[in-house]
């Protein structure tokens, strides 16, 4: 699903310079909403739906961020390509860093059931059937998008490459997003100023590997993602903010809803 990314391993500035980014965007209570555009010819139609929801909670005497993210395709379009997907990341607060992940898919017939206990201080990742030795910084595939959330791209020149670390599927990988600048972008919901952004995929059953994903978050404090554009392995998706609710600042990059 194209919002479950699998982000991030690059060169511009080292792996320690983007470790122990503070939260300054992420709050309890945030809801955003999108709906998946599917392409195969010449017509856009909308095949599905995505939630991220954002709660304060307590893991381990620790209080954390239990975001929760939903991907449903349309029941009338599950012919095409059929997604039921839920994540859940827990991020501990004070270094929004990942402690606890739950991945529950089933993608066209592809089932999958992942937990994963993180010990940063540790460097240590529990799965469901051994232990890992991991990078300090290290990231899951949703808590990347809200690590994510919190860069200051002003400090970043056009094609520069922010590294960090993924454990996904048992295995570490050094990925990195590449700083594309701004652009002003027309979307279903509106027009938007716009931070654009190319993440470095892993090729999976839905998306194939390389920089062909393209990610337009908030030309705001609050960095939401209002489109994503990839192809995919048969056509091509994007991806609409829809709807939002609960967001810690204005989302003053509107320039005109529709």
């Amino acid at each position: 699903m194209a919002l479950l990314l699998c982000l991030a391993a690059g060169i511009t500035w080292g792996q320690s310079n983007f470790c122990g980014l503070k939260n300054r965007v992420v709050k309890s209570g945030e809801v955003v909403n999108f709906t998946v555009y599917y392409n195969l010819s010449a017509v856009w139609v909308g095949a599905a739906k995505a939630s991220f929801t954002t709660k304060l909670e307590t893991l381990d005497g620790k209080p954390v961020f239990h975001v929760i993210g939903l991907g449903n395709t349309v029941k009338s379009y599950d012919w095409i390509f059929s997604v039921k997907d839920k994540y859940e990341t827990y991020i501990d607060t004070a270094t929004m860093l990942p402690v606890k992940f739950v991945r529950d898919i089933n993608e066209d017939g592809h089932k999958l059931y992942q937990y994963v206990r993180f010990l940063p201080a540790q460097k240590k990742a529990f799965t469901n059937n051994k232990v890992y030795t991991v990078p300090e910084c290290i990231q899951d595939v949703l808590s990347a998008v809200y690590y994510a959330r919190n860069i200051d791209y002003s400090k970043y020149n056009v094609g520069d490459k922010i590294p960090f670390d993924m454990f996904l599927d048992e295995e570490v990988f050094h990925l990195y997003i590449r700083y594309m600048g701004k652009e002003k972008i027309t979307t279903k919901y509106g027009t938007f100023n716009t931070i654009k952004i190319k993440p470095l995929l892993v090729e999976g059953t839905l998306f194939k590997g390389g920089e062909k994903m393209e990610i337009y978050v908030s030309d705001d404090d609050n960095h939401i993602p209002v489109r994503i554009s990839s192809p995919i392995l048969v056509g091509s998706i994007k991806v609409d903010m829809m709807s939002y609710s609960g967001i810690r600042y204005p989302l003053s990059s509107l320039v005109k809803k529709k």
